[in-house]
């Protein structure tokens, strides 16, 4: 007579004949309503932690928004189609919980693996796709990254409403027990995430943390069952490799000389201490958005061109700038108008508190934390000489602060003279541009005056002015002259002639009214993202030429 020892019955078990009930942890529903609390959890946490993970790359605008909420919506749809099917057809709890393990590991793996990605889908991308590059290179990081382990945490429900299930007397309740352990869960894996973990240990180390919640659940259930302990033995290492090298490897692990890299409610923050200067990047790598000269001076950046406000200005005595970042606009005009009264607003307080750290900003400006529009609509009757609005970048501009409504507002807390900046970021030009959009807007609300604009050479950048109950152009003409008389200074002089001698100038009647954005139609992202198609286009066509004409080797000589 043959004996068969336990262990090797449960090894030679039919997949068919492992239920629920067969595992003694899962006689307990409670463990059953935990995983799909803690699924929802971890799919919620993975969602925010896309966007936070594509930032740096594509920027935090609502079209990479949509992008990662659709793309997640696909993977659970088809998770839960799939689940479905497979539960009904081989209930086995133990296949359930290994797709569990496998997409914890996965979504541990994102830190380490995620960015070098990204990159690679971009680099492969931008010599390929002429149009929507942003929107495709967004969409297929997401479907190689993410889609899979959603898809896989999508199997959850229907299989567990299959194992939880004893009759159909209670089939109702059941689920909707399960869908409010979800959606508890749900909303867990949304707010720890960006109020807790991610402006206190970042994006990687959040990843990390519902992954290693996440990974509790099938280890629990194949230790209990004394099954598949090689692949948690192995899952175990994977975890802990990830954790050990993902936190020591940065969103711009190629960059030298980064003082700080780190993240807030709002954004990817990267402070770098260069020769001359120290420089922030925020959500997009390869930006500026605040400097800081080392030894003083100009910047050689869009604030130079932006210091002709207040020598366009009736008087210079005031300054609200909206988007205040680490100060680079107040230490500018600090410098050259000393006895000028500045205020600043802005939304995010880490930046405030980089700035205090790296950028020397004086501690006598004034920073309010908060949306520039909201402090705007309760300033009551404070008036300003010059008001700078510096709250766009790249596509992500707030639709908020583009439309009528927020430039009337703005407008009605200038004094009489009184010149609005707006630091418009992208060349864009042509029927239909974000930039003729926001020229035609401000020019209707200023519809007693001229906007100009003035393209800042080296950069991508184009400043706007306008000024309340007044033409600019004669202005314009007086502005280097205005300048040395309130400053003193040649150099900002100099500087005002070049802005004078590229301006150019428009009033309402030279734009089509259907540009006007307003707060009910703003598609500002839309027509960025087609400003960033064209700058990539005139970016990338070496290299397309170069793939067209030599191949990958032609590309790799260019390297």
């Amino acid at each position: 007579m043959t004996t068969v020892s336990p262990n090797a019955a449960q090894s030679h078990e039919s997949a068919a004949s492992v239920t629920a009930h067969t595992r003694p942890l899962l006689k307990n529903r409670l463990y059953l309503y935990a995983t799909e609390f803690f699924a929802g959890m971890a799919v919620m946490a993975a969602e925010l932690g896309a966007s936070r993970l594509l930032a740096p790359y594509f920027s935090s605008s609502q079209i990479v928004w949509t992008i990662i909420i659709g793309t997640i919506m696909i993977a659970m749809a088809l998770g839960n189609v799939w689940g479905g099917r497979r539960a009904d057809k081989d209930p086995n709890p133990d296949k359930l919980y290994m797709r569990i393990l496998i997409a914890a590991v996965w979504i541990a793996l994102i830190p380490l693996v995620g960015k070098y990605v990204i990159l690679g889908i971009s680099g492969a991308l931008i010599v390929t796709v002429s149009t929507n590059f942003l929107i495709i290179a967004a969409f297929a990081s997401c479907m190689i990254i993410f889609v899979p382990p959603l898809f896989l945490l999508g199997t959850v429900t229907p299989s567990l409403a299959k194992f939880t299930m004893d009759s159909l007397d209670d089939n109702a309740s059941v689920v909707g027990r399960l869908g409010a352990a979800n959606t508890i869960g749900s909303i867990l894996g949304t707010f720890l995430p960006t109020f807790v973990t991610i402006p206190a240990v970042g994006t990687f180390v959040t990843f990390l943390i519902f992954s290693g919640i996440l990974l509790v659940l099938p280890l629990v259930y194949f230790i209990a069952a004394r099954i598949r302990l090689i692949a948690s033995v192995i899952s175990v290492i994977v975890f802990a490799g990830s954790a050990a090298v993902s936190p020591l490897t940065g969103f711009a692990f190629w960059e030298k000389n980064v003082a700080f890299e780190g993240e807030s409610v709002y954004n990817y923050l990267q402070v770098k201490s260069l020769s001359d200067r120290t420089i922030l990047s925020t959500n997009v790598l390869f930006g500026v958005q605040s400097v800081a000269m080392k030894q003083g001076g100009l910047t050689g950046l869009y604030y130079d061109t932006a210091l002709a406000a207040p020598a366009l200005a009736t008087s210079a005595k005031s300054a609200l700038i909206l988007g205040m970042g680490t100060g680079t606009y107040a230490r500018q005009l600090r410098q050259y108008y000393p006895k000028m009264k500045i205020t600043g607003v802005e939304i995010d307080d880490k930046i405030t508190s980089l700035a205090d750290q790296y950028f020397d900003e004086p501690a006598d400006i004034p920073v309010s934390t908060y949306d520039g529009r909201a402090w705007l609509a309760a300033a009551g009757n404070a008036h300003y000489d010059v008001i700078m609005v510096d709250a766009y970048q790249d596509i992500t501009i707030p639709f908020q602060m583009s439309s009528q409504e927020f430039f009337s507002l703005v407008r009605s807390h200038l004094n009489p003279g009184g010149v609005m900046v707006v630091n418009m970021n992208m060349h864009s030009d042509g029927k239909g541009s974000i930039n003729e959009a926001l020229e035609a807007t401000i020019a209707h609300t200023f519809s007693d005056s001229q906007v100009a604009t003035a393209d800042v050479e080296g950069t991508t950048n184009r400043e706007l002015f306008v000024k309340k109950s007044g033409t600019i152009t004669g202005a314009l003409n007086s502005a280097s002259e205005t300048a040395y008389a309130r400053t003193g200074s040649y150099e900002l002089s100099s500087v005002m002639s070049t802005v004078a001698a590229v301006a150019t100038t428009a009033n309402a009647a030279d734009f089509d009214p259907s540009l006007v954005l307003t707060d009910d139609h703003a598609p500002v992202e839309v027509l960025g993202m087609k400003a960033i198609d064209a700058l990539i286009a005139d970016e990338a066509t070496p290299y397309r030429d170069t793939l067209r004409a030599k191949g990958i080797q032609g590309l790799l000589d260019m390297a």
